[in-house]
């Protein structure tokens, strides 16, 4: 299936909501933290494919702000289990010169989360294949409402005025800034909506919802399928096809 993907075609930047994990455990008989934990195969998957396509940016759906209201004990499990998994996982992430940002209101996570989190960052930091983006205490609705405070604040100091906010200025004051809005966004578990995840930046993605797959089971090939999927799809942007550049 991978030599079918079209190379000179590939979504520049992969959105992906990982969502299935406690679905999965029960399955199995355990605990969520159960399919949390096995979901860590999937994050390396997902990365090391899309790093060995050539994708230029990967965001992952890691914490919402809304995970917060989840049962403490989850939390508690969930926040060890990424202090855990990011000390791990640096020697992939050099391996496969892929570059680790994050984006989110990072403050409200475990004092311990923040530091191995931003020491992954700077060890990454001068790697320049894949930019892996890992929303963490995020949310789309945080996102613009935290934008359009920076923007408030510019015009109030006299460094912007109202006519000068665009699309662009927009985009540059959100968390993601420099990166490019999103092409492909991947859900597992079957939902169909895009939970708050990237409002502003999914506004032209093309959705890949995976009905039958739960995140722990997450593989290349299922990166492969929605790949050549999404490069099957016209992308017309409100155009209509006769527009459209062959």
């Amino acid at each position: 299936m991978k030599e079918l993907i079209d190379l000179s075609n590939l979504p520049r930047h992969i959105a992906v909501i990982m969502d299935g994990n406690g679905r999965w455990a029960k399955k199995q008989g355990a605990a969520r933290v159960f399919g949390h934990r096995n979901a860590i195969k999937s994050v390396r998957e997902v990365t090391e494919g899309c790093a060995e396509l050539g994708v230029k940016y990967l965001t992952l759906y890691t914490f919402s702000t809304e995970n917060w209201s989840r049962p403490k004990l989850e939390i508690d499990a969930l926040m060890h289990l990424l202090v855990h998994t990011i000390r791990g996982e640096v020697p992939t992430l050099m391996e496969n010169n892929v570059r680790l940002t994050a984006i989110g209101n990072i403050e409200t996570l475990p004092k311990e989360c923040r530091s191995e989190l931003a020491e992954a960052v700077r060890l990454t930091e001068n790697n320049d294949g894949l930019n892996l983006n890992l929303a963490l205490s995020y949310s789309g609705k945080w996102d613009i409402l935290e934008a359009t405070k920076k923007l408030a604040r510019d015009v109030q100091n006299g460094t912007l005025t109202p006519d000068q906010i665009n699309e662009e200025a927009f985009a540059n004051a959100l968390a993601t800034e420099g990166i490019d809005e999103v092409d492909l966004m991947i859900r597992t578990g079957g939902d169909h909506r895009i939970s708050n995840f990237m409002l502003w930046q999914l506004a032209y993605a093309e959705l890949y919802i995976m009905n039958d797959v739960l995140w722990p089971d997450f593989r290349k090939p299922h990166l492969w399928e929605a790949i050549l999927t999404y490069q099957n799809r016209e992308r017309r942007f409100g155009k209509i096809s006769e527009q459209l550049v062959k």
